[in-house]
């Protein structure tokens, strides 16, 4: 009867992620039916719009594209950041400048780290969770992370089916029946997978219900040669993979090769 411990483990994985990911779409939900109303016809800004698209991280990228298309910073394709002009125009840039440090150079990954946890960007997020635009610490990542575990579920589930079912003498009952046992807490699991699809896709981490519909209100076309402006916002909400230039790509993507004796 060693199937039947095998069936509660299903049940298990499946209950537990299914009750999580509930209970996380509840406390989204609430937080967004708390949170104040947008006002009408609010513009995102650069930055806004890069920080619901991407977070922290992605603020900090923008900020240093937009420097280094400015030529006030120089991003070498071997990743390392140089100061060209020490006046930042912002609060942000700023925080890129302080992150760089007193002698004007250092390498891209941890100043990207440094000004995506500088105050400027915490006090952007503060506002954006005020203006009912952004989530709150830590709710949109409980969703994501409730929608992990159910799909693991729904993979751990098969798993286990199979094994029991390949474990000669030890079912003590039809094939069939066994698998029927098991295809309820997959069932659950799909069932629960879909509903969340409906009900809180797309999924995000940082934006709220009413941040997406800003974002899926911005053009979408391609930035034409010359067009700083949607350069950037393409940037904001694509990330670098939207950079066009292969150098600039290359100082955000470039990897330390692991030292050789």
């Amino acid at each position: 009867m060693f199937w039947v411990l095998l069936l509660l483990l299903a049940w298990a994985f499946a209950g537990v992620a299914c009750t999580r990911l509930c209970l996380a779409a509840v406390r989204s939900a609430a937080a967004d039916t708390d949170g104040p109303a947008v006002e009408r016809g609010h513009e995102l800004t650069l930055y806004e719009t890069a920080f619901l698209s991407g977070g922290p991280a992605r603020v900090a990228d923008v900020t240093m594209v937009s420097m280094a298309r400015q030529r006030r910073l120089l991003l070498a394709h071997t990743g390392w950041a140089t100061v060209v002009d020490p006046r930042g125009r912002d609060e942000m840039e700023q925080s890129v400048i302080g992150a760089i440090g007193p002698e004007g150079q250092s390498r891209i990954a941890p100043v990207r780290a440094a000004a995506a946890g500088a105050d400027a960007v915490r006090g952007l997020a503060d506002r954006l969770v005020r203006a009912g635009l952004a989530v709150p610490e830590g709710v949109g990542s409980t969703v994501a992370s409730g929608i992990r575990q159910v799909r693991a579920a729904a993979l751990a589930v098969p798993a286990l089916a199979l094994t029991a079912l390949l474990m000669p003498g030890q079912s003590g009952m039809p094939r069939p029946l066994l698998a029927l046992w098991f295809a309820l807490p997959l069932v659950l699991s799909l069932s629960c997978l879909a509903i969340a699809r409906v009900e809180t896709h797309p999924y995000s981490r940082w934006a709220s219900p009413a941040g997406q519909r800003l974002l899926g209100a911005l053009p979408r076309r391609a930035p034409r040669s010359g067009d700083e402006r949607s350069f950037l916002t393409s940037v904001a909400v694509r990330g670098i993979r939207a950079i066009g230039e292969p150098e600039l790509r290359a100082a955000f993507t470039h990897r330390d090769q692991p030292w050789r004796p």
